[in-house]
């Protein structure tokens, strides 16, 4: 039951938001992002959409993290629609948000983005028009081995949108600029296909660096008591093979070369908690790229999920 303060509050919340507004949550890895998304479907009359490139497959509930049981009788969408050993990219992951963002606001409903894939999130907010490039895989082997400095030299050769920003902060990043503006050079007739414009506020939880790697270990510990590696065995006995389990990400990876006696169970939970710990940082670093190139993240203050509920309220649309 919602007392008057609550409403109170929802209704000041509501003040000035376009009725298709997309809340968006997100933060690293063990950080609380689905409770939080849950609360505020409850208070807002919303569903959610998951923005996670692993929890679309079916049977990978574990590792993927996908706490189904959270959402409680809130609506979500973007989990379980495809079997394992399909690949999953990103076009296909930005039409079917589309898809489902429009039967929510069909419904009169506010729309919850939830998720910790970075580069999903900054693709439905800030529309990269040269993404849908076709990726070429001789190029890439062809200056995958090269120095950083030798590509940002023949970068500066290479004729450049003036709407294109190259991003020069991983190797892989180079490799990816010289693709597209080489595939540009080949195909200068190119015209970009038209993006949804989704207005938009985006939270971010941040907890401490203690508080994210104690929230990690314990929640590895318990996918792994809950059946991890089961899950992982099961996989395999409907077909997947070890090298496919790679493409799904370190929980399987992990899992995978443990059951091949590649490494025994201590050494595997060792490996497995320090990669994912590393990759919390990266989703950070993911975010505080999102920041640099203009999109403008309210990062939450409080610890807990009622106090956080009560900060996103507290936000108007300017």
């Amino acid at each position: 039951m919602i007392n008057a303060s609550e409403h109170n509050s929802i209704q000041q919340a509501g003040d000035n938001l376009p009725p298709d507004l997309l809340w968006v949550i997100l933060g690293p890895t063990a950080s609380g992002k689905t409770k939080l998304a849950v609360a505020l479907a409850q208070r807002i009359q919303g569903e959610i959409i998951s923005v996670d490139s692993r929890q679309v497959y079916r049977r990978m509930d574990i590792g993927t993290g996908k706490d189904l049981e959270e959402y409680k009788h809130v609506p979500y969408h973007l989990i379980d629609i495809c079997e394992p050993g399909e690949k999953y990219n990103i076009f296909q992951f930005q039409n079917d948000f589309h898809k489902a963002y429009r039967e929510i606001v069909k419904k009169g409903k506010s729309t919850i983005a939830c998720g910790g894939t970075g580069m999903y999130i900054q693709s439905l907010l800030q529309p990269q028009p040269y993404m849908e490039i076709p990726t070429d895989e001789v190029l890439r082997e062809e200056w995958l081995q090269k120095p950083k400095e030798e590509l940002i030299l023949h970068l500066e050769q290479l004729p450049t949108p003036v709407d294109f920003r190259i991003d020069r902060s991983s190797h892989k990043r180079l490799i990816r600029a010289i693709e597209i503006l080489t595939w540009l050079q080949a195909n200068p007739g190119f015209k970009a296909k038209s993006a949804p414009h989704y207005p938009h506020l985006i939270f971010g939880i941040e907890p401490s660096l203690k508080d994210r790697r104690t929230h990690i270990s314990l929640r590895l510990n318990e996918r792994i008591e809950n059946g991890l590696i089961t899950e992982v065995q099961h996989l395999l006995d409907v077909g997947l093979t070890h090298a496919e389990l790679q493409y799904y990400g370190l929980e399987y990876k992990y899992v995978s070369l443990y059951l091949q006696g590649v490494l025994d169970k201590p050494t595997f939970i060792s490996r497995l908690e320090t990669e994912i710990h590393r990759y919390a940082k990266r989703q950070m670093t993911y975010f505080r790229k999102m920041e640099k190139d203009g999109l403008r993240i309210h990062w939450l203050k409080a610890n807990t999920v009622e106090e956080q509920l009560e900060e996103i309220l507290q936000y108007k649309h300017t």
